[in-house]
């Protein structure tokens, strides 16, 4: 395990607020000030473990037990990994290549997962190693891509190259599936928030939706054009925001009015932000996998400062990022097969 603690400040130059679209650049300047106040500033702790060589590990999930499960891909496992005694556990999936993608944890311990190579949703029971598969009859659902579950253990999860957003009932097993409204639009991220309303961006194109949980109804929202949306998160707010691969920013969509606001990633248009989170704070972590080494991201939304970070290991691409109850943030490693994690141990300024 490797611990690095590192810090560097970037801070925002101007807003400009109420706007359809505001977009915000970035004034590289470690200390700088705003308008003569300083901005908040944290410093943070780095951890790494390592995983099984070759597991190329996607997403990570935290459990209601405290260990960090993610999913093998390369290795077709889901391994659970223990923060405190750094010991590893996988779990071989039952079908043979089935590309295990996303994950969750539900709050009996389940694991669910994604076959993203297999046209399944998968719920591995960790304290019997059982391991139940729910098919995708349906021939579109060719590779599911995230789950989340709701405050009803609802699990939901987009379908990326089936142009799908999906629905299963863990007491019955019952799946649903609903286009997308636009075309090859390639659902990828998804959230709920604090009303229960899931939102899922398009990463084919430049929109964020909703589906509406009880009459499944989608409604889209739009970005600026070019914009393409990886990753979405939500704040206690029930802004949702998105990191865009494309172009370089970090966007905030407001479902109430539709604004979008943009802030330009401290690393510039080629950054390509992608796995990101937030915490109960309201802050909005990410990573930049379009730099070398990847970088962790921390905008605060109340004074506008953004402050980033190396990942010790180089980061081999973050594509998911979650937090933890006690704000914690755990990241998968994807090219160094490691899990990180980012902890706050300090704050200072107004």
């Amino acid at each position: 395990m490797a611990r690095r603690r590192v810090s560097s400040m970037l801070h925002i130059a101007s807003v400009r607020p109420h706007l359809t679209l505001a977009v915000v650049w970035l004034a590289v300047a470690a200390g700088a000030s705003i308008h003569g106040q300083r901005a908040t500033g944290i410093e943070v702790v780095i951890d790494e473990w390592t995983v099984p060589s070759g597991s190329r590990p996607h997403d990570p999930a935290v459990a209601p037990d405290g260990s960090i499960w993610y999913t093998g891909q390369r290795a077709n496992t889901l391994g659970r990994l223990n923060p405190v005694t750094a010991s590893v556990t996988e779990y071989a999936l039952p079908t043979a290549n089935s590309g295990p993608h996303g994950l969750v944890a539900d709050t009996a311990g389940n694991i669910w997962y994604t076959g993203n190579t297999a046209r399944l949703i998968g719920r591995l029971d960790p304290a019997t190693g059982e391991v139940r598969e729910f098919p995708l009859s349906d021939a579109r659902a060719r590779d599911p891509h995230t789950p989340i579950l709701d405050a009803a253990g609802i699990l939901w999860f987009t379908v990326q190259g089936g142009n799908l957003v999906g629905r299963l009932a863990p007491a019955t097993g019952e799946i649903t599936l609903v286009a997308s409204r636009t075309p090859n639009s390639l659902p990828y991220g998804i959230v709920i928030d604090s009303k229960g309303r899931p939102f899922f961006d398009l990463f084919g194109t430049n929109k964020i939706a909703t589906i509406d949980p009880e009459t499944l109804e989608i409604v889209e929202y739009a970005l600026p054009a070019g914009a393409r949306p990886r990753r979405i998160a939500v704040t206690p707010d029930d802004m949702i925001w998105y990191t865009d691969y494309a172009r370089g920013f970090l966007g905030r969509l407001d479902p109430r009015t539709g604004d979008v606001t943009e802030f330009a990633s401290p690393g510039g248009r080629t950054s390509q932000p992608y796995g990101m989170t937030s915490t109960s704070d309201g802050a909005i972590w990410y990573s930049e996998s379009g730099v070398e080494p990847n970088t962790v991201v921390r905008f605060n939304p109340p004074d506008g400062s953004m402050q980033r970070w190396p990942i010790p290991s180089g980061g081999g691409i973050v594509r998911h990022m979650v937090t933890a109850p006690n704000d914690d943030v755990w990241l998968a490693c994807s090219g160094v097969d490691r899990l990180a994690r980012v902890r706050v141990v300090s704050r200072s300024g107004g």
